[in-house]
């Protein structure tokens, strides 16, 4: 990767934070000269440090939309079309991506950037004398760096798959260290292999769930670490570890009544983490943002995400999900159907609900027939119930009960191609493990990097 961008970002982020005092105005250097080395001086320092890792993670390139929308756009076969005008999205949904595609440069870029700023403040963890405050920030750094590997690695590598014995295939590269000055920013990582990410990212989860607390407002707690280890256990198909982590990941939450109100209320019971939003601080109105791409409303929306009808009646007739997430568009292209979980620029974006959590567990359970915390029927019966979804609880579940309940409570939400990845599903003609369906590394890390190989077909 081109560490001297992430060297000039870790500055960005420090200096936008505030994290120098006013009392030391007459002492600053030129901007330019700033050392990351000695930026980071007090706790408040390493505070607002961790609150810009926070900020990192809600931009357009992470989970303010990319993380969301290129995971849908993958597998948009019998799902959904890109209309808009953007030629990069329109190269992932068509599968003819190029190694300069502009969105896989910018998600490549900001969670290396995140991955920096978490590995900054686990470096200067030796400020905090208070230990809970130590712990605290210590597990959320863990918890950064392990999320955005294992966002990257899903998307810029092929799949972990569990049926080999080794998991040789070329990851992404672990960076557990910052780049703090000049002889950093040309060190030259090579890719780890997929299972090694992997096994990084488990690590630091299964460190973070230690660190954290069990509280910690809308910012990650033990069990968000708990719930996102689920996913990657998942992921991997160990599902004994998934049944475990999801099970410590469900106390304290509660699903809600109505299916829209997680989309319209903020920090909901059904929520594990949100990215937090609000009219002034959010991931675009016009040219990013979930909002910006997904609504076809009166003044919000470009309306560029149109919702095939063959998705839509997937979902029974009756179902709540289907009136309340999926509308007929009044704004840029009225007249198809849109997906109205993204109908505000200010609304939170949930990144990790309850109803995921329990279908990881229910599903686990059935595969291992046992019932661990509950069993699968209850699990299922939590998401899809006369209450909430207007249809019948299911009575004795089959796996493909609960796989097709996954498909229709998390779409568009950033599963789609990751969840045929793991299930070894197709999209249209294209097989889960189609070199076309990984990202390119961006050639501007190739250029920079000479450690660095690219994915095939670019």
């Amino acid at each position: 990767m081109k560490i001297r961008y992430l060297y000039s970002t870790i500055l960005v982020l420090l200096l936008s934070a505030g994290i120098f005092s006013c009392s030391k105005k007459l002492d600053l250097k030129p901007q330019q000269n700033i050392d990351a080395a000695t930026a980071i001086q007090t706790t408040d320092d390493l505070e607002s440090a961790m609150i810009g890792c926070y900020s990192t993670l809600g931009n357009g390139a992470l989970y303010g939309t990319n993380l969301n929308l290129l995971p849908e756009l993958l597998a948009n076969a019998d799902y959904c079309t890109w209309r808009g005008t953007f030629t990069s999205f329109r190269q992932i949904t068509n599968k003819t991506m190029t190694r300069e595609n502009a969105e896989a440069s910018r998600t490549w870029i900001r969670g290396y950037s995140a991955i920096n700023s978490a590995n900054t403040v686990l470096e200067n963890l030796n400020i905090i004398t208070n230990a809970a405050q130590k712990s605290k920030l210590e597990g959320e750094a863990l918890w950064v760096r392990a999320i955005m590997h294992f966002e990257l690695v899903r998307l810029y590598a092929l799949p972990y798959d569990a049926s080999l014995a080794n998991n040789t295939q070329l990851g992404i590269p672990i960076v557990t260290k910052s780049t703090k000055n000049e002889t950093d920013a040309f060190l030259k990582p090579a890719r780890n292999t997929v299972s090694e990410v992997y096994a990084a990212v488990i690590t630091d989860l299964t460190n973070a769930v230690t660190k954290l607390p069990v509280a910690n407002g809308n910012r990650a707690s033990k069990a968000v670490a708990s719930g996102f280890l689920a996913k990657v256990y998942l992921q991997k198909g160990d599902f004994v570890n998934a049944r475990s982590a999801s099970n410590s990941a469900v106390a304290n939450y509660k699903m809600n009544a109505a299916v829209l109100a997680a989309f319209t209320n903020k920090n909901t019971n059904e929520s594990l983490f949100e990215v937090q939003q609000n009219d002034q601080n959010n991931a675009g109105t016009s040219n990013d943002g979930l909002a910006t791409f997904y609504a076809s409303l009166p003044g919000i929306g470009r309306a560029d995400v149109r919702i095939t009808a063959s998705f839509l009646n997937s979902y029974p007739q009756n179902d709540l999900r289907r009136s309340e997430w999926y509308y007929v568009g009044t704004g840029a292209r009225p007249g198809n159907n849109y997906c109205g979980k993204w109908q505000s620029f200010s609304q939170n974006i949930p990144v990790l609900r309850l109803s995921e959590i329990l279908l990881i567990r229910a599903e686990s359970n059935l595969r291992l027939g046992t019932s661990v915390g509950a069993t699968p029927e209850v699990d299922l019966a939590s998401v899809r119930n006369p209450v909430r979804t207007n249809l019948p609880s299911i009575v004795a579940p089959t796996l493909a009960n609960i796989l097709a309940e996954r498909s229709l409570e998390l779409a568009f939400e950033g599963f789609k191609i990751h969840e045929l990845r793991r299930l070894k599903l197709s999209t249209g003609s294209l097989a889960y493990n189609d070199k076309i369906l990984v990202f390119p590394i961006p050639q501007r890390e190739i250029d920079a990097n000479s450690s660095l190989t690219q994915n095939p077909g670019y």
